[in-house]
Parts: structure tokens; C-alpha cells; sequence
């Protein structure tokens, strides 16, 4: 394996994220505090956590998460589900227990830096399969049948996506599905933003429920928007895999943090209640996000996603989305991620477009200090 390249977006991150005044691209929903978080526990979680111990936890995870994880999918149990440090670190381990030099990959393109850029260190070869802006980012199945090679041993996938927002539709997952466990292929998905479709029609089966070789990537950060956590996990029911997995993360962080195992497992059991009010949040950021959009048909071309809390809107400004983002977020505060920090090795992604997110709460008082920056500056249409 190669010295990884800088990651774009985490990169772009380190300088803005925490210094900008409007985190207008965050791709979490609204952070629950530790108060609210405990109230939602039973009287054997709240003992739990009252009487924790700071020690290490096993590197599988706990057996009470991981049992609260399975509960969260079909016909899985406790054996299937291996706990990460977040999502990246299953990622991480995920791209080197299934791939080698000898292997090809298929990812769809646009994505999230680290799921491209893994299998493009790690495997002899890799193909990328566009989401299409004219097919509202949907993937087509002919597609990936046309990048498939003899020695195909893995598929990654995102739904809904980062960035754009999009979700497969049922029959194209299930196509996708069918022809992975036809071929004996693993079919990696990355879930994180499952339970925040805008229609629960929608959402999609998990991939570790459809057959063997399905890798369903999980966490508690976006979708139930507790990143501070750091609780990830796959599920899959392939234990081979599952056993790699686990030999790499003994290289990593060993275990998880026992106080966030017992934090994540209150949130798990009370996943509905925090969904929902998630999803809430998201359905009434996006009309207030709409509504800010129509005001500047000459600046924005902007569809509501699918599902998720981020999207990707088209900038039509003469100046250019780079130019825009930065003079937002380094005169306005506005902090927006534009289209260079998701390019890719494998093909072209459009260059007009930046990621906006609507997940967190107050999103209006940003989306003031946006419309004060374009009216006092008078960006070129």
C-alpha cells in the first residue's frame, strides 16, 4: 500500500470548520446533548452508565451494542456486526481485508474522498460509474454492468449519497444486489445517512440484510447526529471478513470508548424518537433552504435531495463556484464546500457545484448572513 493522499475535504475542514461563523456544509444532523441523550435512556441503561468503569471493551464491541446495532436490521444478530471508531476506520479495514493488488474495484462517482481513494491505493485496478446530474444523480445498473471484469471483487456504494443526496431506486438496488451475490462479488454500502430519506418509500433495504457478501457502513453521526461518539460499525454476515476486519483494528484503535458504547446503545434503543426528529428538522430546513434558493434563480440551480442532510446545488455566477465559496466563508463566514474538494481520480465531476447541508438547527440565521453577503456584494450573474 502507497502513502495515502491528503483527504481534500478534511483538509478544507481543518481550516474552516470550527473558525467559520456559519457551517452552511456540515454533514451531520443537529447534535443532541448529553442531557436530552440520558433522559431517553431505560432504568438499565442510565444504571449502566452511572456505574461504568473506564476500561477497555471488546474489540468486537460491546455485547449490549452490538446486540442494540443488529436490532436495527433484518434477520442479523450480534455475531454479524463488528464496531469501528467511527465510519472511517470500518472503511479503512473494510478496503484492505477485501481488495489486493490482483482485484478490481467498481465506486460511484461523486463520493466521499475515502471511498475512492482506498480501493484506488489498494486494488491493481478501479472504474468508476458516474452519478449523472441529468438522471437527478440516480445510478443506472447498465453502467455498472459495463465496468464489470473477470476478477471484480468489490462494488462500493453510498445512499443516500454524499454529497449529492441521491438514492438508488428499489429496483436498481435490488439489480445491484442480485448481480453482486450472482458473481460471488461483496457489495459495500455505506448507510450513514439511512432513516433520512424525504419519503420513507425511498429507503432502501440495508445490503448486509440481502445476502452473504453484503457490507452495510454504519455510525451514529450523521443520521442520529452524534459524531462526538465515534461509534461505527459494519454488519455483515460474511465472519471471514468479519475476522480481517478485526486483526487490522488491533493496528488501530484496539476498542472503543466504553462511556460512547453505553451512550450509543441509549440512542439505538431510542432510534425512533431521535429519526424523527431529525427528519423533522431536515423537511423544514429544506423549504426554508427552497425558498432561499428561489430568490436567486440567476445564481442557484438547487432540486431538494432525496434523502441525507447535504445536497449539491449548481452555481451559475460568472465569477465561478471557487471564487464564490471562498468569498463567502473568508468576507460572509459561510462556510460551503465547492466542487474541487470532490473530484476524482476516475471521471469528471461537474465543476459548478458546492455541497450545502441542512441538518442542523438555526440553519436561517445563515442563510441571512448568505443573502446580506450576495446583496451588499453584488455577485455577477
Amino acid at each position: 500500500m502507497t502513502t495515502l493522499p491528503d483527504f481534500r475535504l478534511e483538509t478544507h475542514f481543518s481550516r474552516w470548520e470550527f473558525s467559520a461563523r456559519h457551517h452552511m456544509t456540515a454533514s451531520d444532523s443537529q447534535m443532541t446533548s448529553m442531557r436530552d441523550l440520558l433522559a431517553l435512556a431505560d432504568v438499565e441503561d442510565r444504571a449502566a452508565w452511572e456505574n461504568i468503569t473506564l476500561g477497555y471493551t471488546e474489540t468486537y464491541g460491546a455485547p449490549a451494542l452490538r446486540a442494540a446495532i443488529a436490532a436495527t436490521y433484518e434477520g442479523l444478530s450480534a455475531a454479524d456486526i463488528l464496531c469501528f471508531a467511527g465510519a472511517e476506520e470500518g472503511l479503512y479495514c473494510a478496503m484492505l481485508a477485501l481488495l489486493g493488488p490482483d482485484d478490481h474495484a467498481i465506486v460511484t462517482v461523486p463520493n466521499y474522498q475515502s471511498m475512492e481513494t482506498l480501493p484506488v491505493t489498494i486494488a491493481g485496478t478501479v472504474t468508476g460509474v458516474p452519478l449523472r446530474p441529468e438522471n437527478n444523480w440516480r445510478l443506472d445498473i447498465a453502467d455498472v454492468r459495463a465496468a464489470l471484469r473477470p476478477n471484480t471483487k468489490l462494488i462500493c456504494v453510498n445512499f443516500p449519497n454524499n454529497p449529492t443526496g441521491a438514492i438508488a431506486d428499489q429496483e436498481t438496488f435490488a439489480a445491484l444486489a442480485k448481480l453482486c451475490a450472482e458473481r460471488g462479488i461483496h457489495l459495500f454500502s455505506d448507510e450513514v445517512y439511512r432513516g433520512l430519506e424525504r419519503d420513507a418509500s425511498l429507503r432502501l433495504p440495508q445490503a448486509a440484510e440481502l445476502f452473504e457478501r453484503g457490507i452495510s457502513l454504519n455510525v451514529m453521526s450523521k443520521a442520529y447526529g452524534l459524531p462526538g461518539l465515534r461509534i461505527g460499525w459494519i454488519a455483515c454476515r460474511d465472519h471471514a471478513l468479519l475476522e480481517r476486519m478485526e486483526k487490522m483494528k488491533h493496528y488501530l484503535s484496539i476498542c472503543n470508548s466504553r462511556p460512547s458504547e453505553v451512550l450509543a446503545t441509549i440512542a439505538l434503543k431510542a432510534r425512533a424518537v431521535i429519526l424523527d426528529r431529525n427528519r423533522a428538522l431536515v423537511s423544514a430546513n429544506l423549504e426554508k433552504l427552497g425558498a432561499f434558493f428561489a430568490e436567486f434563480p440567476d445564481l442557484y440551480e438547487w432540486r431538494a435531495p432525496d434523502g441525507g442532510c447535504v445536497g449539491f446545488a449548481r452555481y451559475l455566477g460568472a465569477d465561478g463556484v471557487e471564487t464564490h465559496c471562498r468569498r463567502l466563508v473568508e468576507e460572509a463566514g459561510v462556510l460551503l464546500l465547492p466542487s474541487s474538494l470532490f473530484v476524482s481520480d476516475l471521471l469528471p465531476v461537474a465543476t459548478d457545484r458546492f455541497r450545502v447541508g441542512f441538518g442542523r438547527k438555526d440553519i436561517e440565521v445563515g442563510l441571512d448572513a448568505w443573502r446580506r453577503h450576495l446583496t451588499e456584494t453584488g455577485t455577477p450573474t
